[in-house]
């Protein structure tokens, strides 16, 4: 059994930067657990205190039901592949791969057995007398591999392990992880920011932003069923396609406007919309979604999709063999305007098949898969679509905690706005004293508070007067 179970664990550094906040998971035997998320996530961190390589602030982590927060990382059963290979440059292969062993006072025999037959399951064999400088970045990761797996640890942590090979080696390396987990069978916990490696490798993933974990499922739950915008962005290549719009229509019939778009959601999408009410004909702003892959120029998918048709016009063209993408503008109201591709809410692509016959700068019509289509709120980024009628309970309750944590944020906003500016008025208070104080000891009368300002006939008239004294 190698079974991890992390329980309100927190990593605060001494500055007052947060980079774990409230991680809870249970990682069970056998299981390939990826997390994923953009640079600056906590995954790392995450990691490291699982190692024993960073302390953590609070909370538990157990390893098969025993509590390991101040228990040394060699004492752990744990071994660890770095991104940058973290291999003795004076030592052969054969001694990189058997130095930890050879600490730990175990027979030569047995540390022989162990590094050929770990050897033998990499490929590496041929390279054993070879030193670090004289392997390709594959080879070297594949000793890295190898160090770690002749320790049969309980768990497997990889960090980043693949993220300084080509993409040829990179994607061949992925394979070889995902065999040898399967040879092995004991647990690995992988970290990287490519979430094609982790659509590939995971039989689940932990997908984190700022410290926080958003969504935790298999890879095709996250796929078809985001939890929120972030996840829905992050999860798929090139990633869905946003835009702003409302809900328009009756419960009978409800249609996504956008742009100056209007499609109609299938009746079985409608069903899964939680709190339609608060969103139907109402001036609450909903992001419709749609993944490159569910939008089609065929013209039997254009027949067939007659509520989900939109106009484009083509932009770019990109024929990468085994499909085509094409980048459109959708019409909008900002037609016409020069905006920044970060500005623009225009943009669409959709990956349609190779053979495509579209064209650079042609306005075509496209179909919209709507079954496929996906709906977050605007303010708060959560999904409006349950996986099924009996999850919406689960959705909605989700939906009013990220409300009230967006209202407490803007209240504890204005709080702080309102200190910070009591605050400064505090100071030139104190300012304008002390400089009063400074100058009666100088024998200089304190300024004047500003006079307000004489009606317009008194200032006419003054003159008048000083002339006739004259």
């Amino acid at each position: 059994m190698s079974s991890l179970n992390l329980k309100n664990i927190f990593k605060v550094y001494p500055s007052g930067v947060t980079a774990v906040t409230d991680f809870n998971l249970d990682i069970e035997d056998k299981e390939f657990i990826v997390f994923v998320g953009p640079s600056g996530c906590g995954k790392s961190t995450t990691l490291r205190m699982i190692a024993g390589l960073e302390e953590i602030t609070s909370g538990e982590l157990y390893i098969d039901g025993t509590l390991v927060n101040n228990v040394a990382p060699k004492d752990r059963d744990i071994a660890m592949v770095f991104q940058n290979y973290a291999l003795y440059p004076h030592m052969t292969v054969y001694d990189n791969m058997a130095f930890g062993l050879k600490l730990r006072k175990m027979p030569k025999d047995q540390i022989d057995q162990r590094v050929k037959e770990a050897a033998r399951i990499l490929g590496i064999e041929m390279y054993l007398s070879r030193k670090p400088k004289a392997l390709s970045g594959g080879q070297r990761q594949r000793v890295a591999l190898g160090r770690a797996i002749v320790r049969e640890p309980k768990v497997f942590l990889l960090d980043e392990p693949l993220s300084n090979l080509d993409a040829k080696l990179r994607s061949q390396m992925r394979t070889e992880i995902t065999k040898l987990h399967n040879r092995l069978a004991t647990t690995f916990i992988y970290v990287t920011h490519d979430q094609i490696e982790a659509m590939t490798m995971g039989t689940r993933i932990v997908v984190m932003k700022d410290g926080f974990m958003q969504q935790v499922d298999t890879p095709i739950n996250l796929y078809d069923y985001p939890i929120n915008q972030f996840v829905a962005g992050f999860i798929g290549t090139p990633q869905m396609n946003f835009f702003s719009g409302k809900l328009t229509g009756t419960k009978a019939k409800v249609y996504v406007e956008f742009g100056k778009e209007k499609v109609l959601l299938p009746k079985d999408k409608v069903k899964l919309i939680c709190n339609l009410e608060k969103y139907l004909n109402t001036d609450r702003e909903i992001i419709f979604g749609i993944r490159p892959e569910d939008v089609s120029d065929e013209e039997i998918a254009i027949q067939d999709e007659k509520n989900g048709v939109i106009e484009v016009k083509v932009d770019v063209v990109e024929a990468l063999g085994s499909e085509t993408l094409l980048y459109c503008k959708i019409r909008s109201d900002d037609d016409g305007e020069e905006k920044s591709i970060a500005d623009d809410i225009s943009n669409l692509i959709a990956k349609v098949d190779s053979r495509s016959k579209t064209k650079r700068d042609e306005t075509v019509k496209i179909a919209l898969d709507m079954a496929h289509c996906h709906l977050f709120d605007k303010e708060t980024e959560i999904t409006l679509l349950a996986r099924s009628e009996d999850n919406k309970a689960e959705i909605e309750e989700l939906q009013a905690k990220r409300e009230e944590e967006e209202a407490r944020k803007a209240e504890e906003a204005a709080k702080k706005a309102a200190e910070e500016e009591a605050k400064a008025a505090a100071e030139l208070e104190k300012k304008m004293a002390k400089l009063a104080k400074k100058n009666a000891k100088k024998g200089i009368a304190a300024p004047a508070a500003p006079a307000e300002e004489a009606p317009a006939e008194t200032a006419e008239e003054k003159p008048a007067e000083d002339s006739e004294n004259k």
